[in-house]
């Protein structure tokens, strides 16, 4: 009877020590220079460039992929899906620097005031690859607006920082708009 319970317990033993113990080991302090951040090499960069929302025409930038269903002054609810470039200058036409792509939604009844998620994926120079990531709240008939930075890929990895808006152009007609984007970021 005791080499039964001899090799049973042989057996088991293993098993029974594995067994995982609840601790909290999903996170832990990690030093930044382990994966090559070195706090002094955090750099500040500023970028200026113009946001074209080309909502009319054959070829739009802007497409609303979800309306309203009122007939509401703010179109609240209502939602575009935007590839819109980034261009140096106001003139569509002037080098394009990169896409802003992502959406913006109606989310007010009371006031235009978008809620825009986007990245402004860069396409020219040193950041050709990189992207920022953009989320706020937009109240576009305010003269300025701010909207914070909140990430970034590529050379804008764990980026932060935000972006004053200004618009620079707005048909009412159209819907057509340009604004001026000057955006301040941290990044490594």
């Amino acid at each position: 009877m005791f080499t039964q319970f001899f090799i049973f317990f042989l057996l088991f033993t293993p098993f029974i020590s594995t067994t995982p113990h609840h601790t909290h080991d999903f996170v832990r302090t990690l030093d930044r220079k382990m994966l090559g951040f070195d706090e002094n090499q955090e750099k500040f960069s500023h970028f200026r460039f113009y946001w074209h929302d080309v909502v009319s025409g054959r070829n739009p930038s802007s497409i609303e992929v979800v309306s309203s269903g009122k007939n509401s002054t703010t179109s609240f609810g209502s939602v575009n899906m935007i590839e819109n470039p980034l261009t140096l200058e106001p003139q569509l036409n002037s080098q394009l620097v990169g896409k802003a792509q992502g959406f913006y939604a109606s989310t007010s009844q009371s006031e235009v005031t978008l809620l825009m998620a986007m990245n402004f994926a860069i396409t020219e120079g040193k950041y050709n690859g990189s992207s920022i990531t953009i989320l706020g709240r937009n109240p576009v008939f305010n003269k300025k607006r701010e909207m914070p930075v909140i990430g970034g890929s590529g050379l804008f990895r764990f980026a932060r920082g935000y972006a004053q808006l200004r618009t620079h152009y707005f048909s009412p007609t159209t819907r057509d708009a340009i604004v001026e984007y000057t955006v301040y970021v941290l990044h490594y």
